[in-house]
């Protein structure tokens, strides 16, 4: 969840499933987490988190393309690997004081000290009216799954194989991916 905090985030409002694509800050906070970020006021998603507290936030780790050329039977399916946490809990809606507080500490976490565009660089004027148009969220998990799939039904041989073919990708995310192969044994 740290390493890939851009998340999305799943809520429903009678049925009706909505999802934001957001950056999660993630929190420990004694023997609790918490995930803290902001969403668009009036929107579908904020209403849904408005109207029933239980969301998903799912985090999507590297992924890539497996092709079964590398396999010792090349003749199957092909496949993809990935590595995934979903994180169950219940979402409560913050105050203005509290998502001016989330926006200034996920500023801070990736601007610099010095940076023009750290939050104290901004003017009052327009923090104030860019919070008018967003409310922070701030999740308590209470299940955190782990969804990985590195081709860990396969035998050595394969896992050599697609670890070596990964390897050679010119994608980052498959060279991410044969890490934690390597890493998984």
């Amino acid at each position: 969840m740290q390493a890939h905090p851009f998340a999305v985030l799943i809520g429903a409002k009678n049925h009706i499933p909505s999802a934001s694509q957001i950056p999660l800050q993630v929190k420990i906070v004694g023997d609790e987490i918490k995930l803290i970020g902001h969403v668009m006021r009036k929107t579908d998603h904020h209403l849904a988190f408005a109207a029933n507290e239980h969301v998903l936030a799912l985090f999507q780790g590297a992924h890539a393309y497996v092709s079964a050329s590398v396999y010792e039977e090349p003749a199957s399916a092909s496949t993809w690997n990935y590595s995934s946490v979903q994180a169950r809990g219940t979402v409560k809606l913050l105050d203005d004081a509290s998502t001016r507080k989330a926006i200034e500490d996920l500023t801070n976490q990736y601007e610099g000290e010095h940076s023009p565009a750290a939050f104290h660089q901004m003017s009052e004027e327009y923090i104030a009216h860019h919070l008018k148009a967003i409310v922070g969220v701030e999740i308590t998990v209470t299940e955190l799954e782990g969804v990985f799939k590195l081709s860990q039904n396969h035998s050595e041989r394969n896992k050599k194989g697609i670890v070596d073919y990964l390897s050679q990708s010119d994608d980052m995310q498959a060279h991410e991916v044969a890490e934690e192969m390597r890493k998984k044994g």
